[in-house]
């Protein structure tokens, strides 16, 4: 994962993501990416899974 953080306090899952931070553009060039859970990923300790995208126009 890419500037994700995943934490799970009972039945709340809270995602923290650094706004700041930048990982160059997508593949196509039209948007810049900051953080990406890069395809599904298990939420800690729980069956349930997550796919995240944080982006903006290049």
């Amino acid at each position: 994962m890419k500037n994700v953080e995943m934490s799970v306090e009972g039945d709340i899952l809270t995602i923290k993501v650094d706004l700041t931070k930048e990982f160059g553009p997508s593949s196509s060039g039209k948007t810049i990416i900051i953080a990406s859970t890069e395809g599904n990923q298990a939420i800690p300790e729980r069956e349930e899974k997550v796919g995240l995208n944080v982006y903006r126009k290049a």
